[in-house]
């Protein structure tokens, strides 16, 4: 598989992207095994969806996974189980035809309608009545998980500008794997911000690099908050 265009993640680099835990990421995109303790039986369950390096010996996810996740999350948050979330993401998938439909523009319209025939067919009701009120809806889809999402003709998604009201660092999977870049001149922010602990200078830096002092100083803030 050539990997130009997908973007390359490993599962503790995307825990920092996206803030949840690694745990929780291999569980839900690899899937986990427990013991029913009542047949005393290993049960395996799948995972959500199939990732798009799923068939090769990478430890790590695809960007398009990586923006995926994060609704994932939103939804664990507001209670809604693995169960509903998957038929969910199955439901969508056919209805929209795309691999990843939460991340679709169209979800923000239709995932209710969505997510209400998977909450009736797996029997969770007393979260219908979150899922049908509009209103409650918009808080489990916030606006925020599509910001800074860059969307083709298509509607698929093709940059992530993951500062808020900022686009001078990208996640865009057609350059450098898809880690975080500054935008004018395309440097890895994990660069640039590890020069600027060598040399303290975001001045300095910046001519070593040709970028503007701006963008190494967004570099750093942005490699800060990783770590935080």
């Amino acid at each position: 598989m050539k990997f130009t265009g997908i973007g390359l993640y490993t599962f503790h680099e995307a825990a920092q992207l996206t803030k949840i835990p690694v745990r929780d990421l291999r569980r839900w995109l690899e899937g986990y095994s427990y013991r029913h303790t009542t047949h005393d039986e290993l049960v395996s369950v799948p995972p959500l969806w199939e990732t798009e390096l799923a068939d090769n010996d990478l430890n790590g996810i695809s960007f398009h996974d990586l923006l995926e996740i994060r609704f994932v999350q939103a939804f664990r948050q507001h209670g809604v189980s693995l169960q509903t979330i998957r038929l969910a993401s199955r439901l969508a998938r056919e209805l929209f035809s795309t691999p990843y439909p939460f991340t679709s523009r169209r979800f923000q319209t239709d995932g209710r309608t969505i997510f209400a025939s998977a909450i009736e067919e797996t029997g969770e009701t007393e979260l219908l009545d979150l899922v049908k009120r509009q209103y409650a809806f918009r808080k489990v889809i916030e606006p925020s998980l599509y910001r800074g999402i860059e969307f083709n003709q298509d509607d698929i998604a093709t940059r992530w500008y993951p500062t808020q009201r900022s686009k001078v660092v990208v996640l865009d999977p057609e350059i450098a794997f898809g880690k975080p870049i500054v935008t004018h001149g395309a440097v890895r922010t994990s660069i640039l911000y590890d020069a600027f602990v060598t040399e303290r200078d975001a001045v300095v830096v910046a001519k070593l690099f040709e970028v503007p002092a701006t963008a190494v100083e967004a570099a750093v803030a942005f490699e800060e908050s990783l770590l935080g």
